[in-house]
C-alpha cells in the first residue's frame, strides 16, 4: 500500500511539474540551451550566444556584440570557464532555475542560477545571477 501511495505522489508531483512547464524532458531541455550558449561563448560566436538570450536580453543589449562585450567584461567566468557542472533546476512561477557550479580558469568557484523562460515553445535565458561559492565548496 506505501507503495502505491508514493506511486501516486509521484505522478502528481510531475503532473504538477509538467502543468509548470518543467518535466523530465523540460530539464534536458534547459540545460541544453545553457551548454549550447556556453559553447558559443567559446567560440566567441556571440551572433549564436545571443539568439539563445530572451526576447528581453536581446532588447536590452541590441545585437551580438554589445552582449558579448557585457559578457567578456563583466562575466569571465561564463565566457570561458574551466569547469561546469549542473546542480539541478527546479520550477518557478514562469519558467526554471538552474543550478550551475562555475569554476574559473583561476580555480574560483561560483554558483549561477539561470533563469528559465518559454518563448514560443522555446527554453530561453532570461537572466543569469552568478554568486561566488561559499568557502568550501557548495
Amino acid at each position: 500500500m506505501h507503495a502505491l501511495k508514493r506511486a501516486l505522489v509521484g505522478m502528481l508531483l510531475v503532473g504538477s511539474l509538467a502543468g509548470l512547464g518543467w518535466a523530465p524532458a523540460a530539464a534536458d531541455e534547459t540545460r541544453a540551451v545553457i551548454e549550447r550558449q556556453l559553447e558559443a561563448f567559446q567560440l566567441d560566436d556571440w551572433s549564436s550566444a545571443f539568439e539563445y538570450a530572451s526576447p528581453s536580453i536581446q532588447q536590452k543589449f541590441g545585437g551580438p556584440e554589445v552582449f558579448g562585450r557585457m559578457v567578456r567584461e563583466g562575466y569571465p567566468m561564463v565566457w570561458r570557464p574551466s569547469i561546469v557542472d549542473f546542480l539541478g533546476g527546479e520550477p518557478t512561477d514562469g519558467g526554471v532555475i538552474e543550478r550551475l557550479q562555475i569554476i574559473d580558469s583561476a580555480g574560483q568557484e561560483y554558483i549561477a542560477e539561470y533563469r528559465m523562460i518559454q518563448v514560443d515553445g522555446f527554453w530561453r535565458i532570461a537572466g543569469v545571477r552568478i554568486e561566488k561559492a561559499p568557502v568550501g565548496g557548495v
